[in-house]
């Protein structure tokens, strides 16, 4: 029921706004788009079973130009059922809105409106882009990892940078899982077989299935599976090749989880070293944390910092079994040094709900940037962009741009700059 309340809950209209007032200054070199996907249900039946991240998709964005704010939009992805609502990205210089799940991306033009079904990763088996795709900045291909209810296996895709399906690697299951996301570094893809998966086409979780990590060759070959602990596998933050070893950071809580409530679980940052014979996982962060971003140019290789979100979907009301919720590090974003192993958080209102930030480049430095992300104004009852210095992490925002409306809590976006 909360799913459809408070910071949740959907809006109705799709608004264009132009010259949106700022407070503060927008850097001059932030030129782009910002958007961001998430589900917007209108017309539930049944509120007291409704799901998050069920529903029609909705893309929001604003564009940023020369210091300032030119325009915000909201718009439906226009696609039949469950519309795409995990993610939104750009890929050959094209804007796609993933989806989970196996349905097909939609391709969005500058406006964000809906230009239709596209086949982004299409390959035999009928699977397309995943919801996760990640770029390589190396060699500018999209890579996927995808899967489809009642299919016995997932499939690793590559797309090159001009759209073309180049590589398409199946990998036999016992049952299909929910492989909400994956990791990647120049020489490996690593996924992971935790006990959350499809029973027919009931995605539930399965006591009885081992968790296991698996590594294959990005060029090819065998999957070499380590059994670990069970475990839910949330969020990849980044991972990079060591030697013989792979390092991924990522989120993950304990089980069991039910994908009817999301925000009943503690989330939190672990590292895993997976050597050729075994998994060594350390906890980074024990706060309830999720959403984790890296600067996107250091993906697939050795990182330092990463930025993670404590959002009200695990902040409020969650309290892990009884205990008083840290309302210090609700609402709060995160900005790891992990060379050092430490935090620094930039802690927003008490209802001031806010979601994932993305990292805009501003310079080579890994750290040189800002970083973005909508954060609801309890003052307007409506969101603002906010943008932090990545160097100034705790400092006031540089801007916020006040939006004409609400957005709600929603999933995944992306910093597209003008090229």
């Amino acid at each position: 029921m909360r799913y459809l309340e408070g910071p949740f809950a959907p809006v109705t209209e799709e608004v264009t706004a132009y010259d949106l007032p700022v407070t503060g200054r927008i850097p001059a070199e932030l030129n782009g788009r910002y958007l961001r996907n998430g589900p917007n249900p209108l017309g539930v039946e049944d509120p007291a079973v409704h799901i998050w991240g069920m529903g029609r998709g909705m893309v929001h964005g604003v564009r940023l130009r020369d210091g300032r704010a030119e325009w915000y939009r909201n718009r439906f992805v226009r696609a039949p059922g469950f519309a795409p609502m995990v993610h939104v990205i750009e890929h050959a210089r094209r804007t796609f809105a993933l989806a989970e799940g196996g349905l097909p991306p939609s391709e969005l033009d500058q406006d964000l409106n809906t230009v239709g079904v596209c086949e982004l990763g299409g390959t035999a088996e009928g699977l397309t882009a995943g919801a996760h795709s990640k770029h390589d900045p190396l060699t500018g291909e999209l890579h996927s990892l995808s899967y489809m209810p009642g299919r016995d296996f997932v499939q690793h895709i590559v797309t090159d940078a001009g759209g073309s399906v180049v590589r398409a690697a199946s990998v036999p299951m016992a049952r299909t899982p929910f492989m909400h996301d994956f990791a990647l570094t120049e020489n490996h893809v690593v996924l992971w077989d935790t006990p959350l998966g499809f029973d027919g086409f009931e995605c539930r979780w399965l006591p009885g299935h081992p968790t296991r990590v698996g590594v294959m060759p990005r060029a090819g070959g065998e999957v070499r599976w380590l059994d670990i602990d069970p475990v839910h596998v949330s969020h990849t933050l980044n991972a990079y090749d060591d030697g013989d070893s792979v390092v991924v950071d990522l989120v993950t809580a304990e089980g069991p989880f039910d994908p009817a409530d999301p925000g009943a679980i503690r989330p939190v940052l672990d590292r895993w070293t997976i050597a050729p014979d075994k998994v060594h996982q350390r906890r980074l962060d024990d706060r309830p944390q999720d959403f984790p971003r890296v600067n996107d140019a250091r993906a697939t290789r050795p990182h330092r910092y990463g930025y993670s979100a404590a959002t009200a979907l695990y902040g409020l009301p969650f309290t892990p079994e009884g205990t008083p919720a840290d309302d210090a590090f609700t609402n709060a974003l995160v900005k790891h040094d992990l060379e050092r192993g430490t935090a620094e958080v930039h802690r927003f209102g008490e209802d001031e709900a806010v979601g994932e930030a993305v990292f805009a480049a501003a310079g080579r430095g890994e750290d040189d940037g800002y970083l973005l992300t909508y954060a609801h104004n309890p003052l307007r009852n409506a969101s603002d962009l906010v943008i932090l210095a990545a160097q100034d992490f705790t400092g006031e925002p540089v801007a916020r741009v006040h939006l004409p409306v609400r957005v709600p809590l929603g999933l995944h976006g992306n910093w597209l700059p003008d090229r």
